[in-house]
């Protein structure tokens, strides 16, 4: 008997009868892939189980639910409760993204020794046996508390094992090694995906478990798998971070509990990872003095004032077409910028190759860092290095004039708190009223070439 297929979007993850180039659904194009389709029974089992769910609760008026029981948890690692929104929620299910090796296991095991101190926590993973994990449990020392360790892919087996245990917190590594035996694919394929993700979400919503999901990403740096699996979500955390370097980001592309514009950082060592609490003074460290092309920004993320370094290197090119790269910058915005520096500012970089550059891999897509950028790229052209306690804080528009940016208050005290004494801002009424720290100086300009014209 011929297996019947159907045609999945891999973005949306729309259904079609036949292939199309592009879905019909949300419009992307060489989304749509072939896979075998869901046999009846599987179909049954999800639709019954999803009923039998639904049976279960009644509408309430919101008037009515009580509020007074503490539905978050701490996890005790400060950096990942950060970026959750104040700790994790009983019941909830977050998916942990990221490059395989990049730390993701290792940040789930170290979460586990102190979960586990009150609560019982079982670590179900389909890449390694028991006696793997414990070598690695031991090296992070994890290994106190109710901690229970599971080597399985079968989903129907680690449904019995919680049936069995009872967890308060379900850790699943990863996603992509979890099969359902009643759908017809490999795992992870896109149905086998979606299946284990919808009967997690049913468990973790029905039982009140809180279920961590470790995921890994595609070549695009997205979530592997059909876009559907963050709908289904209530969290999605990215784990990011160049492998040749220490220093991981953890940020939040999702969270229906908190911000998702929180960021916490991690350094990875032998024994583990280790919480970087003060991210600035660790971005700032090997800061080279005396060096043209360089200057230092601050930035919100979340809650948190972060200072960066911009780097920029500016050379006359050899070729017809002069090269523009930028790393931890939005390429179209630095382009944009040098355009105005060359009309506003008056220096002839046209015929330049342009090179800029965040230190610590932070990716800069606030406009306060326009100042520093532009002042980098003119130090570096004109080579004349800039005040080494200075820091630019500003957006810069197309006719060269200088914004203000929110909170700018609480970047002047990160500055000053880290040693700073002299701080650029856009002149003009700002949008509450500033409190300069003693000890720091505030230089106020309306355009770039003013800014040039004190500095350089």
């Amino acid at each position: 008997m011929k297996t019947k297929t159907v045609f999945y979007c891999t973005e949306c993850g729309n259904e079609t009868p036949k292939w199309q180039g592009k879905c019909s659904a949300c419009g992307a194009w060489n989304t749509v892939v072939e896979q075998p389709k869901n046999l009846t029974k599987a179909k049954s089992s999800v639709t019954s189980a999803v009923m039998q769910v639904g049976s279960a609760l009644r509408p309430s008026k919101v008037s009515d639910i009580s509020s007074e029981e503490e539905v978050r948890f701490q996890t005790k690692i400060s950096e990942l409760d950060r970026v959750l929104g104040g700790g994790a929620v009983r019941g909830s299910l977050i998916l942990v993204g990221g490059e395989p090796g990049i730390g993701k296991s290792t940040l789930m095991l170290q979460i586990c020794e102190h979960l586990a101190k009150s609560a019982k926590v079982l670590y179900a993973s389909g890449e390694e046996s028991q006696q793997q994990l414990k070598l690695r449990a031991n090296r992070l020392s994890v290994g106190a508390g109710e901690l229970y360790i599971l080597a399985e892919n079968n989903l129907e087996n680690l449904f019995d094992a919680v049936q069995q245990l009872k967890p308060d917190i379900l850790i699943v590594d990863s996603i992509q090694t979890l099969y359902h035996s009643e759908t017809s694919s490999s795992p992870g394929s896109i149905s086998q995906i979606k299946e284990c993700t919808m009967r997690l979400m049913q468990l973790a919503k029905g039982e009140g478990i809180t279920i961590f999901i470790i995921s890994h990403v595609n070549k695009e740096g997205s979530i592997a798998g059909p876009k559907v699996l963050e709908h289904m979500v209530d969290c999605v955390l990215y784990f990011e971070g160049e492998q040749r370097t220490s220093y991981r980001i953890l940020r939040a592309a999702k969270n229906r509990y908190g911000a998702t514009n929180e960021m916490g950082m991690f350094e990875m060592h032998d024994f583990g990872l280790r919480e970087l609490t003060n991210p600035s003074q660790i971005l700032l460290s090997g800061r080279v003095k005396d060096a043209p092309g360089t200057c230092v920004c601050c930035v919100i993320e979340g809650v948190r004032p972060v200072l960066a370094e911009v780097q920029a290197l500016l050379v006359p090119t050899s070729f017809g077409n002069p090269r523009r790269t930028s790393n931890g910058l939005d390429n179209n915005r630095s382009l944009l910028l040098q355009a105005v520096l060359e009309k506003r500012g008056g220096l002839l970089i046209s015929h330049c190759d342009a090179y800029l550059n965040v230190i610590g891999g932070l990716f800069l897509n606030e406009p306060a860092a326009d100042l520093a950028i532009v002042l980098a790229m003119a130090s570096s052209f004109r080579d004349k290095p800039l005040p080494e306690d200075f820091i630019a804080i500003g957006e810069v528009g197309l006719t060269g004039e200088l914004r203000s940016v929110n909170r700018l208050q609480d970047r002047i005290l990160e500055a000053k708190r880290l040693g700073f004494s002299s701080c650029m801002i856009p002149k003009g009424e700002t949008k509450e009223p500033l409190q300069v720290p003693d000890g720091l100086r505030l230089i106020e300009v309306r355009n770039i070439r003013e800014a040039l014209t004190v500095l350089l």
